[in-house]
């Protein structure tokens, strides 16, 4: 039996569990809202081709119309200043898209502090308790936040003076750009906390993490069912030509 069967098996037996981390897209999908002067994204639109209709007797389809970074979607290198020469998302290679899950509970914190930062501390911490971190691995920061993924203004979180959102400290983002992960993923809009404009430098993780060539990705769910350690991550975006990033369904496979 091949490594491959013995998966199958497992699969098939509900050794292994697959658990989709995506959230559903939608017109109602929470998007970035980025400040005048700056251009935003647009949120999913279906455009009709035919329905069963006069336009396709037998078939139904649409047209799809939406940004590369619209709900549960993957940031390439590409996507920032700082990785601009780097990977776009139809040249990352395949491996790079597998890997083991590593997930961090911060949920309380999040409740308590919608601002909350993730220190180098924090991850130092995690890494003592745990181990180190697997290589090519994707961390994901689980801060229960996907509890408001069907509300755009609580998951948005924003007042007068922006957005609230749990994310990553300047200093914590270096950390992870400096660590062997493949990937960092994240419940909220974006890879970087809503205070992020007014971090230094600005938006940290994209600084950071991009810059160094790893993956962003963001909006998932579920996260409170996989363990800390021990799951296998699988994200699979559309690979755009020179795309920045893509919309992308996120997958944990782990053990019974």
């Amino acid at each position: 039996m091949t490594v491959v069967d013995s998966l199958l098996t497992a699969l098939t037996s509900g050794e292994v569990t697959i658990v989709d981390l995506t959230a559903p897209l939608s017109s109602e999908t929470p998007i970035l809202r980025l400040p005048a002067p700056f251009a935003n994204t647009i949120p999913l639109s279906l455009e009709k081709i035919s329905d069963f209709d006069e336009a396709g007797p037998f078939w139904g389809w649409n047209n799809i119309h939406t940004g590369e970074h619209t709900g549960t979607h993957l940031d390439a290198p590409v996507h920032w200043a700082s990785g601009r020469g780097g990977l776009s998302v139809d040249r990352i290679p395949p491996a790079r898209l597998f890997g083991p899950a590593v997930v961090l509970d911060f949920t309380a914190e999040a409740a308590e502090n919608p601002d909350f930062l993730l220190e180098p501390a924090h991850l130092d911490a995690w890494v003592a308790a745990n181990g180190p971190l697997p290589d090519g691995a994707w961390l994901l920061y689980r801060t229960g936040w996907s509890r408001y993924s069907t509300d755009g203004a609580a998951f948005l979180n924003a007042d007068d003076n922006g957005p609230h959102t749990p994310g990553v400290s300047a200093a914590g983002a270096e950390w992870l750009a400096q660590s062997p992960i493949s990937g960092f993923g994240v419940e909220t809009v974006g890879i970087d906390a809503g205070c992020a404009g007014a971090l230094d430098p600005v938006f940290p993780v994209h600084h950071h993490l991009l810059g160094a060539g790893k993956f962003g990705l963001t909006q998932l769910q579920n996260l409170d069912r996989l363990p800390a350690t021990g799951a296998l991550l699988i994200v699979a975006p559309l690979p755009i030509v020179g795309g920045t990033g893509s919309p992308a369904r996120a997958y944990a496979l782990i053990p019974a």
